[in-house]
């Protein structure tokens, strides 16, 4: 389905009563961020909010597709997996062998439907440029929203970032950060992996200026195909046309016209990348995986003009401790993707979940078809092999004889399959920059536990496994181990052989030579795995454990597997590292939480928001995991 334009889509949402407006002022610097904060990990992710009062000329839109039923009015679905069927579908008709006229005429049908959603440049100008600010355009007239208190500024959030390849004239549009420093001057935070930093690297050769676009607003479909994980010789907007079943209309932008535009987008920004300027110091910024990602060098951005749309509204998001408006974004690519990655790299892929927890990369679960011995090692491969997924931590591999949704009935099975000692295996390779717990920037280890049933051929007979005494797991750790702050032994129970510790680090190899004596206990064998966490975490709450741990944990580097008499005990360290007891060398960064002076402030106008019921505050939650009060942890 397509949309006219945002403001259309707004009122779906109204009308769908997903949407509520707020006309009491709040202001753009930290408290939009901490409202949405509180309404986005509702159940179901809450409503989408309207802030119409900002102190600027224009409303901002936030948590817009922060629900499954968003994402879906979104896309113009039912359901998610409906355009994965639909995908899967043009794959098999287009691979389908093409013996008669017959045939091929049956697809004469599709080529036209190809042809419609091929993205369309249109004469004149678009609805976007209604207003045009040439002389002296200025984004700091835009309510720009500031994140979280140690951000380095407001941050433009929802950019649609247009670029071109100089040599090939190919377009890509891509969704990345932009830190304003001034009324004409933003950063530019594309990553080196991305296909927009490559566009600029063909820029340097040529000594030339780049030029760029930035569209806010129009048909959501727009923002979701920015961030979709696109090989880079198809056009985003090919796949935003697949989406709204309607071509997107282009139009040239006024000051940089090499670059064309939505035409019904809310908002254009138009400038340029100079290669001849010296790099900006970007950051902090709060972070998607729950943490502040730490300031470096980007590229300069100029903006030669501003043009919106008559009654544009600004659209904005946040991301930072899960669950977050972004997950239901990874959700749809999840499920999008799947028919792709099946179809054309590893046919026995059944199902893939990405759990919040693992804030995308960081944990991924693949269910698959399995036929034949080595068949997990071969779809691990596959897998860090393609595209995006090459940045992705932890895999976990199941097959057929279990649902990988349904994670309590998934854990029993993975387990009872596993073994610690000869079915997880590490490697490195490229890690996405963000990813804090690597030695090294984008580089560090990977993980895949392979828990599908084993043929005799992948199954070593020197081991055997006993069922864990539950009753004194608990008592006999923390009995004989200070350190040990919290144990988690309630998987035990659930027939999980899994359990989780908080620890207070003191010591070089700490965690290493304590689970060597804890995994020899008595009382422990039988136990396939610990996952070690600080002492900060209450490894009780088992969804806050696993999201700390999977950021923290580089896996190669962390583990440590004890092997005695036919028993093994796989152990993973996911506390913070440091100089002093890790020999680890990169800045470390804090958690994201709200300072209590907005919390405070939003405390004290919740009952003029009209909104609801008070909600408190999700970073009351976080206080005492904190680092101390800055971005870098010291």
């Amino acid at each position: 389905m397509a949309y006219k334009n945002q403001q259309a889509f707004i009122d779906a949402l109204e009308q769908a009563g997903e949407l509520v407006r707020i006309s009491a002022y709040v202001d753009p610097k930290l408290e939009i961020a901490e409202i949405t904060d509180r309404m986005s990990k509702e159940p179901g992710g809450g409503k989408a909010i309207l802030f119409e009062n900002t102190g600027y000329d224009f409303p901002v839109l936030m948590n817009a597709y922060g629900s499954d039923k968003r994402m879906c009015m979104a896309l113009g679905v039912d359901h998610l997996d409906d355009v994965a069927k639909e995908i899967e579908g043009l794959f098999k008709l287009l691979a389908a062998p093409k013996e008669s006229i017959i045939d091929k005429l049956k697809l004469l049908p599709k080529l036209g439907q190809f042809a419609s959603w091929m993205p369309k440049v249109r004469k004149g100008r678009g609805e976007c440029q209604e207003v045009v600010e040439l002389v002296n355009p200025d984004i700091t007239k835009l309510p720009v929203i500031t994140c979280w208190p140690k951000d380095g500024g407001p941050f433009v959030t929802l950019p649609i970032i247009h670029t071109k390849d100089p040599n090939t004239n190919s377009r890509n549009v891509g969704m990345y950060r932009m830190q304003v420093f001034g009324p004409q001057l933003t950063g530019m935070h594309w990553h080196k992996h991305k296909v927009s930093a490559k566009h600029f690297s063909e820029y340097k050769k040529l000594n030339k200026r780049m030029p760029v676009a930035v569209a806010l607003g129009g048909d959501p479909a727009y923002a979701y195909s920015a961030t979709a994980p696109l090989p880079e010789n198809v056009d985003e907007y090919m796949l935003a046309g697949f989406l709204r079943k309607k071509k997107v209309e282009l139009v040239k932008c006024i000051t940089q016209p090499e670059i064309e535009v939505p035409a019904d987008a809310d908002f254009i920004i138009e400038g340029y990348v100079d290669p001849q300027d010296e790099l900006i110091w970007e950051g902090p910024f709060g972070d998607h995986t729950g943490y502040y990602s730490l300031p470096d060098w980007y590229p300069r951005f100029h903006i030669t003009a501003i043009t919106h749309k008559k009654k544009a509204v600004y659209p904005a998001t946040i991301v930072g401790i899960p669950p977050q408006e972004d997950a239901w974004l990874g959700k749809a690519t999840e499920r999008i993707f799947l028919a792709p990655i099946k179809m054309t790299m590893v046919p026995e892929i059944m199902n893939m979940d990405m759990p919040v927890e693992g804030v995308f990369h960081n944990l991924v679960i693949t269910q698959i078809q399995k036929e034949y011995a080595g068949q997990g090692q071969k779809v691990m491969n596959a897998m860090w092999g393609a595209g995006q997924m090459m940045f992705n931590k932890i895999l976990v591999i199941a097959d057929e004889g279990t649902s990988i949704t349904d994670y309590l009935q998934l854990a029993k099975y993975v387990f009872r399959n596993l073994n610690p000692a000869t079915d997880i295996y590490f490697t490195q390779g490229p890690m996405d920059v963000l990813d804090h717990s690597c030695s090294k920037l984008g580089f560090g280890g990977k993980m895949c536990i392979d828990g599908t049933h084993k043929f005799d051929e992948e199954t070593d007979e020197r081991f055997r496994w006993e069922k864990p005494a539950v009753a004194s797991v608990s008592s006999s750790l923390q009995s004989n181990f200070p350190e040990i702050k919290k144990v988690n032994d309630s998987l035990l129970a659930r027939d999980i052989p899994c359990l989780v510790l908080s620890i207070e680090k003191n010591r070089k190899g700490h965690i290493r030579e304590l689970h060597e004596k804890v995994a020899a206990l008595t009382a422990l064998r039988g136990i396939k795995m610990i996952l070690y966490v600080e002492h900060t975490v209450d490894a009780n709450d088992l969804a806050v454990a696993l999201w700390r741990f999977c950021n923290n944990l580089d896996p190669k580097r962390d583990y440590h597997l004890y092997q005695n008499d036919g028993n093994a005990c796989m152990g993973l360290d996911g506390t913070r590292k440091t100089k002093e007891l890790d020999d680890f060398h990169r800045d470390w960064p804090n958690i994201i939480v709200a300072d209590d002076a907005t919390i405070a402030s939003v405390d004290a106008k919740w009952n003029a928001l009209g909104i609801g019921k008070f909600l408190a505050s999700p970073s009351l939650k976080f206080k005492d995991q904190m680092y101390g009060d800055e971005a870098i942890v010291s």
